[in-house]
């Protein structure tokens, strides 16, 4: 069960995306992929800060030294809060001009894994999941995907869930929280349009799995087999992906998009683009920090 849904932030976002927790600055940092904006919102005063960015910024990742790793068209940067430059870690895909970065998220590898996207309008099967390492290693993990995203880990780090937008699926792995190593590949479910296709996504403590059905206006839980537990309907026809987080991570924070609804889509549902929050009865599994070099 969720508790009632509020609206945190009417952000209007044309994508908004990557909620992320930080639990030491009680924020919520979330992105508008489109406009290149990292925002956070202080949950105690309602205040909302907010950086530019050169680029679409697929997904983040808080580092431990406060910086934030950011997915841009041309790489993984890292963006400093206090001063607002940006270095290049690493760019995984030079070679690949019609995609971008997308979903992306720590692992419990202490890894940031971020997903590229066919960002043309027919998808095709050329794009990639990547490790990306503190020293700004890429290591190409999955490949033959059009849209990377969902990516989410079990308490134990122990299980990656993963989806592809656009497959639609959403496949279970073995993972190796040490060295990062992928193993026993499972397609757990495969969602029609009315369903809701997989988006980003979030774990709980039960090992279950929180998809963003984007096409549907549904948060859908899954467990790790893939059994649909529960579809929450949601004030917004587009959520695109969701995040645990507050003092007991019983806060569930979903982001949702505008862009490419219908003047009657928005007239009906003005608030979307906009982050919102709900309780839930089951604790989120944490996501770590970046320990990123130099």
């Amino acid at each position: 069960m969720i508790g009632p849904i509020q609206c945190l932030v009417d952000a209007r976002a044309r994508v908004g995306e990557s909620p992320v927790w930080d639990a030491a600055g009680n924020r919520l940092f979330w992105v508008d992929i489109l406009a290149g904006l990292l925002s956070a919102v202080d949950l105690r005063s309602g205040s909302v800060q907010s950086w530019s960015l050169p680029g679409a910024v697929g997904s983040i990742a808080l580092c431990r030294n406060g910086d934030v790793a950011v997915a841009l068209p041309n790489g993984v940067h890292i963006l400093s809060l206090t001063n607002g430059t940006l270095r290049l870690l690493v760019d995984p895909e030079p070679d690949q001009p019609t995609n971008r970065l997308n979903d992306g998220k720590l692992g419990p590898d202490g890894a940031f894994w971020v997903g590229s996207m066919d960002d043309r309008p027919v998808k095709e099967p050329v794009a990639a999941l990547y490790r990306i390492t503190p020293d700004g290693r890429a290591e190409r993990k999955i490949d033959g995907l059009k849209v990377s995203n969902g990516l989410a880990w079990s308490a134990d780090g122990r299980t990656m869930f993963h989806s592809d937008s656009r497959g639609p699926w959403i496949d279970r792995w073995d993972f190796d929280p040490v060295t990062g190593n992928l193993a026993n590949r499972t397609r757990i479910a495969t969602l029609t349009n009315e369903e809701g296709r997989p988006d980003g996504a979030a774990t709980d403590v039960e090992g279950c799995y929180w998809s963003c059905g984007v096409s549907a206006g549904f948060l859908n839980r899954f467990t790790p087999d893939g059994t649909l537990l529960a579809r929450y309907p949601l004030p917004v026809p587009a959520p695109t992906m969701c995040a645990f987080g507050g003092a007991d991570m019983r806060t569930l924070f979903v982001t949702s998009l505008r862009d490419g609804l219908s003047d009657a889509a928005l007239a009906e549902h003005p608030l979307s683009g906009g982050v919102f929050m709900m309780r839930t009865e089951v604790e989120g599994v944490p996501v770590g920090r970046f320990q990123i070099k130099g």
